[in-house]
């Protein structure tokens, strides 16, 4: 039933990213201003790899090792688990929580650069939706949408503020965002590195199920 999440990027791409794709060989990559993701319907290989690193030289392989022949391109591996939610999560919502508009792109992007600033690029806001908490017109929270195939959406970016850390903020971001995506008939999916004990613990307690370990591959030039 969630055979696709075995290779979320390549099938994001496939569907509802589509308009996001740049394919090499069997190998589909998103366009890098927006999220520095590739992923194969087999095996993404030393020429496909090649090919999108003279556009981005340090970017990420979803699920199967690539193949690097030859190559001296330097290859990191993180593990990920991959959990799905598949009912709503029975949740009080005692925060206002907004959905980020174009105008807040630039408030989102500083946000995300202080507090965790990996993956997430000056487009990444195109991908889907995002929501936020603030308090005193600062923002403080966050959470949104990043992968996306036509049955099932990511919830991605689940960050807060270090001096509002313990006040709930991401578990009610993470319900909301799941919300809207049980809204639009799809399933929530997400990916935890398997080390981030304390993020696995919230995202279990909402009922989220594991569904197995993913590969994810660093590629630098």
């Amino acid at each position: 039933m969630y055979d696709k999440l075995d290779n979320p990027v390549y099938h994001s791409l496939n569907e509802y990213h589509q308009k996001f794709c740049f394919q090499y060989g069997d190998t589909k990559f998103y366009n890098p201003e927006i999220a520095a993701f590739g992923g194969s319907a087999s095996i993404s290989k030393e020429n496909e790899i090649a090919e999108y690193a003279k556009i981005c030289d340090d970017f990420l392989i979803f699920g199967t090792k690539p193949d690097l022949g030859n190559s001296r391109t330097e290859l990191s591996q993180l593990v990920c688990d991959q959990y799905i939610l598949e009912d709503k999560i029975d949740s009080n919502f005692s925060e206002e929580i907004i959905q980020l508009q174009k105008e807040h792109d630039e408030e989102l992007l500083q946000f995300i650069q202080t507090f965790y600033p990996y993956y997430f690029k000056k487009r990444t806001p195109e991908l889907g939706r995002y929501f936020g908490i603030f308090k005193d017109g600062k923002l403080v929270a966050v959470s949104g949408e990043r992968m996306q195939m036509n049955d099932m959406t990511e919830v991605s970016a689940v960050i807060t503020d270090t001096d509002y850390l313990g006040k709930g903020y991401a578990k009610q971001l993470v319900a909301y965002v799941s919300d809207k995506i049980f809204e639009d008939n799809k399933t929530p999916f997400l990916h935890v590195a398997e080390n981030n004990i304390g993020a696995k613990k919230l995202y279990e307690k909402l009922d989220f199920k594991l569904r197995g370990k993913i590969n994810v591959w660093g590629i630098k030039k």
